[in-house]
Parts: C-alpha cells; sequence; structure tokens
C-alpha cells in the first residue's frame, strides 16, 4: 500500500510535469524511491499538505473493486513499445486487465464523424485482425475510434481504450457502458490522474500514447485537419508504421488519408494487407527488439530465451492455449501474442480445433 500511495502521491504532485518525474522513476526501483528521492532534492513542485484530500480519495477508489491500480515507470510490466517513445508517461492509471497492454496491438484510429462505410469498415477491420491476435487500440472517442472498440469486441478479441480524461471519467458520457465492457476483458488506461475531466489540450497527449502502444496505426477515415493525423504524425516519429485506407476523392473524410499516403504512409485495401506487412513489424514487438532496447538476447534460430522456452513446451503433438497456460504458467493474454509472433515467423501453425502445432526448424530444439 506504501507504494501505490506513493503513486498517487507523485502523480498529483508532479501533474502535467511528466518529465522530471519519468527521470526520477526511470532512475529509481519504486515509486516509493522516486518519492523519497523528489523530498530529498527538493523537486516536488506543489505543497504535499494540500493534496491529502485527493489523495485519500483516490487511494479509497483504487482500493474499491478489482482491476484497478497504477503502471510507473520503473515497473518491469510496464508496457515495452511505450517506454521507448521519447515522453513515455511516467504513470498509467489502468482499469480492467494490464497484461493487455504487453500484447501486439494495432491502432486504429480516424474520425468522429465519419461516413456509414467508414465505420463499417473500421469495425469490419478490427474484427479481422483481433481474430488474428491483435489488441485494437484506440481513444473512445465517437465514430471510427468506437466502431474499432466494438469490432474487436465483436470477435471476442482484446482492446484498449486510452483516454484523455481519468479512468474514472469517460468521454464521450455515452461510451461509458462499452468502457465498462472494455476493462472486463481488455484494459482503460490514462496519464491523467482520477477525477480529470476532458480538456482539449489532453487529447494530443492522449493520442502519443495510443501510438506509443502500437506496432503501427491504421487511420480508416479523417479529414484534412483530423486529429487522427496528429496520432499518425506521432506514429511515425516513434519509428512505428502508418497504414491508411484509400477513399473516393469525393469524399472529405478521405482527404486525411490521401494525405497520409502521398507522405509515404502504405496504403490498404484489405485487413490481410496489414498482415501482410507484420513480419518486420513485429521484430519491434518481440521482447528484447527494437533499437531502444539494444540488442536482444537470443537463442538459436534467432529466437528470445522466453520463445525457444514455449516451443519446448508446446512438444510436437497438437496443443491449446488452455494446456500451454498449463504447463508454462503464463497468462492467456501473453501466450496469444507470442504465438502470433511465432506464427508469422514460420515456427508454428494452427490445426483443426482451435489447436497449434510446431513445424520442425532444424536451428530450433
Amino acid at each position: 500500500m506504501e507504494e501505490l500511495e506513493s503513486r498517487v502521491r507523485l502523480s498529483r504532485l508532479f501533474g502535467y510535469q511528466t518529465g522530471p518525474l519519468a527521470e526520477l522513476l526511470a532512475a529509481s526501483p519504486s515509486a516509493a524511491a522516486a518519492l523519497a528521492e523528489a523530498r530529498r532534492r527538493q523537486l516536488v513542485p506543489l505543497a504535499e499538505q494540500s493534496l491529502e484530500g485527493l489523495v485519500e480519495t483516490d487511494l479509497a477508489w483504487l482500493r474499491d473493486g478489482p482491476g484497478r491500480g497504477i503502471l510507473a515507470l520503473c515497473d518491469a510490466a510496464y508496457p515495452r513499445l511505450l517506454r521507448s517513445i521519447a515522453d513515455p508517461p511516467p504513470l498509467l492509471y489502468y482499469l480492467g486487465d494490464p497484461d493487455v497492454l504487453g500484447q501486439v496491438q494495432m491502432a486504429v484510429v480516424g474520425s468522429r464523424n465519419p461516413t456509414p462505410g467508414g465505420r463499417e469498415t473500421a469495425a469490419a477491420f478490427s474484427r479481422f485482425l483481433a481474430r488474428n491476435g491483435l489488441v485494437i487500440t484506440s481513444g473512445l472517442a465517437r465514430g471510427i475510434d468506437t466502431a474499432a472498440h466494438r469490432g474487436a469486441l465483436a470477435a471476442e478479441g482484446y482492446t484498449v481504450a486510452v483516454l484523455g480524461t481519468g479512468v474514472d471519467r469517460v468521454y464521450p458520457a455515452e461510451n461509458r457502458a462499452l468502457a465498462r465492457q472494455i476493462a472486463e476483458t481488455g484494459v482503460v488506461v490514462s496519464e491523467f490522474p482520477l477525477g480529470t475531466s476532458a480538456r482539449a489540450l489532453h487529447f494530443p497527449r492522449r493520442n502519443r500514447i495510443i501510438s506509443g502502444l502500437a506496432v503501427g496505426t491504421l487511420v480508416v477515415e479523417a479529414a484534412s485537419r483530423s486529429g487522427s493525423l496528429i496520432t499518425a504524425r506521432l506514429a511515425g516519429e516513434q519509428g512505428r508504421e502508418v497504414f491508411a485506407i484509400p477513399g473516393s476523392i469525393q469524399n472529405p473524410m478521405a482527404r486525411g488519408c490521401h494525405e497520409l499516403i502521398r507522405q509515404g504512409a502504405k496504403l490498404v485495401e484489405t485487413a490481410a494487407h496489414i498482415l501482410e506487412e507484420l513480419p518486420p513489424l513485429m521484430d519491434v514487438a518481440a521482447p528484447g527488439g527494437g533499437a531502444a532496447d539494444g540488442p536482444s538476447a537470443s537463442a538459436p534460430g534467432g529466437l528470445a530465451e522466453d520463445y525457444i522456452a514455449l516451443l519446448e513446451a508446446m512438444g510436437y503433438d497438437p496443443v491449446s492455449v488452455d494446456q500451454l497456460v498449463e504447463r508454462t504458467g503464463l497468462t492467456a493474454n501473453v501466450l496469444s501474442s507470442m504465438l502470433l509472433l511465432l506464427e508469422l515467423e514460420g515456427h508454428i501453425g494452427p490445426v483443426a480445433g482451435g489447436l497449434y502445432a510446431r513445424i520442425s526448424k532444424e536451428a530450433i530444439p
């Protein structure tokens, strides 16, 4: 409880000053140690006694139900891809299953006022990608975001909602039921303290988290001045792939996508086109991958040791995800992400009955 209270205090004390807080947490083994260091160095920007009521209210909410917590930058469980961006959120409030944040994600974003066809396309792409093991990440806004979340849920897949408010304040209000549904199997996250209401300046900050969590960002429909273009630009700056769906030259909601394509975004006409681009993207998503983390410690065949261990646990007979959960102790969420990578790299394949089987490779035990 001391650690949780330290996280709440740091969030309240530093507010929008995320840079200094990120530096403290990156250099500390825990939030409690970071708070102690901030006090020692007199870095605390606000008077702590003035925040006691807020701290107690926050702690009461966090203790009031399951699946509520705060991830800190110093946690081993903090999403690796998000940690690698230039300005990762030092603290992430969550509601739901935080393990979902460690899975391979595709951001799906677009207009708040899409055409009916755009809404249907976002849902269809998200259903297909979720059925193929990707987590769908979006911002819970009206329009394309809502359709993307619903598409993933319809496929019984996982979805992440990143908010520009506190996780206890859903905006727009019409999506409160959707947020609750997402939290039942996926996760709702925000860098903003509890009780934070919607403000225009929050949403560009939220967008860097959406793109930062994902291996790529798909823009479905966007006007030429859409906020979705901010997410796409941030994805490019973070070294992630950007995909865009073309539309009619008469459709103002297609102009943002056409602009992205002219700037180098990958044109996609089917969700399968995204899956075709995934293998190189998975090098970024795999544990230990990506320039930010340096060379990965890999075993024969170029796979990291935890993937080798998973292959050994599979054996050579068809096996179910539930059996692998028992054999490895990993969660179903983590296993789904790892199995997707192994399938894309040709180490395993699906067989009848929802099972997986190894495909023999000489260099792999």
